[in-house]
């Protein structure tokens, strides 16, 4: 059987102010294009199908034209479940219904955990689900007040899955959790506060093969078969350096399986630029797009007039500055207690040093002497 994973597509992400739908669009086409192109069985979406639990009209509507496309153009099932960052109730509406269609949402926890059976010239393939719960939930489905936190969860509901299990066939796990070994990106949702929400990888082993949500790299978590497609799209400066792609896996007839990671090409990469505001301004000197969203720290130490004004003139979508130099240690180091007796130039080569680490030099303090003094000029009318 051929299985199409992917997870975490944000629909209706804002990033920095900017709406990212049109972006999003041009990455499903491409998935579009990558089932078109290697005819899967089924495809998988292991959760946040949207960025909130409350989606814009146009993420619905995206949603909707994209699913639409894959079910009726290519006959293509998809099983879905909801993330952390989805509504249950909202993404779980009318699943009934739409299975006729072959398209299967898990919003809610399925306390029947009845898998989904698809069939291919070997046999039967049984998909499980467990989308995103809190822990409180599951103590309350299962009237179990020994589960405390996501692993205990976790552990107690595959579990009960395995009671399902018929070992003479293939078994998939869909699962949105944070597992212990998976790398971290700035845009993930914490899932819980002091580490409550981290998931032992261990629990996932007896599986042929684990298509897991949540963290945005693709990597795998301690087995080959335990894997995080990682997201459609970058979706912070922490991600730069991501490659972002879809997963196809191949399983045999025994349940071994091989695995190929498919790329996605970016309407605009998401980029770090580093330099001296003189040297950026030559533009791109590469072959990177002037159009991708940019963070820029800028290595000048003077004062800079309407910086992103003058970078937004060469790349228009820079949506972030940081200059390094002026963020200190955040703490004050040796303060001056006796800084009222002390004139502007001492007071302010104080300030300095506390805020950039580094002593006012004897040429800065001249500049500034002169600056005040023909402050001072000025109040007198001289």
């Amino acid at each position: 059987m051929r299985i199409l994973h992917t997870s975490d597509w944000h629909l209706g992400r804002i990033f920095h102010g900017i709406h990212l739908t049109d972006d999003q669009a041009h990455v499903l086409e491409q998935l579009i294009d990558v089932i078109k192109d290697t005819r899967p069985d089924v495809m998988l979406v292991s959760g946040d199908i949207f960025d909130r639990s409350v989606p814009p009209t146009e993420a619905v509507n995206l949603l909707d034209e994209i699913i639409s496309r894959i079910l009726i153009d290519y006959q293509l099932p998809m099983i879905m479940i909801a993330g952390n960052h989805d509504s249950p109730d909202r993404l779980g509406f009318g699943n009934r219904l739409m299975q006729d269609k072959g398209l299967y949402i898990t919003g809610k926890l399925n306390q029947a955990f009845q898998p989904v059976d698809l069939y291919d010239d070997y046999g039967k393939v049984s998909f499980h689900v467990i989308p995103y719960v809190e822990p409180a939930i599951v103590r309350d489905k299962l009237e179990n007040d020994d589960i405390q936190t996501h692993d205990e969860a976790i552990q107690i509901l595959i579990s009960q899955v395995k009671k399902m299990m018929d070992k003479n066939n293939r078994h998939v796990l869909l699962s949105h959790a944070f597992v212990a070994g998976g790398e971290e990106s700035e845009s993930e949702r914490p899932l819980s506060v002091g580490g409550s929400g981290v998931v032992n990888g261990a629990h996932f082993k007896d599986f042929h093969y684990v298509a897991l949500g949540h963290l945005h790299k693709a990597q795998k978590i301690g087995f080959n078969h335990v894997r995080y497609s990682g997201s459609l799209m970058k979706y912070s400066f922490s991600e730069v350096n991501h490659k972002k792609s879809v997963s196809l896996i191949d399983m045999e007839q025994d349940g071994s399986i091989s695995i190929e990671e498919i790329p996605l090409t970016p309407r605009r990469d998401i980029r770090r630029l580093e330099g001296f505001m003189k040297d950026i301004l030559q533009g791109p000197q590469t072959e990177e797009s002037k159009h991708d969203y940019l963070m820029v720290t800028l290595k000048d130490e003077g004062a800079i007039l309407d910086p992103m004004g003058k970078i937004r003139k060469i790349y228009p979508n820079a949506l972030h500055i940081e200059r390094p130099q002026f963020l200190g240690s955040g703490q004050l180091i040796n303060p001056d207690k006796d800084f009222k007796r002390m004139n502007e130039v001492d007071l302010f080569s104080s300030f300095y040093n506390q805020v950039v680490e580094r002593t006012l030099t004897t040429h800065h303090k001249k500049i500034l002497n002169d600056v005040m003094e023909q402050f001072y000029q000025s109040l007198r009318g001289e």
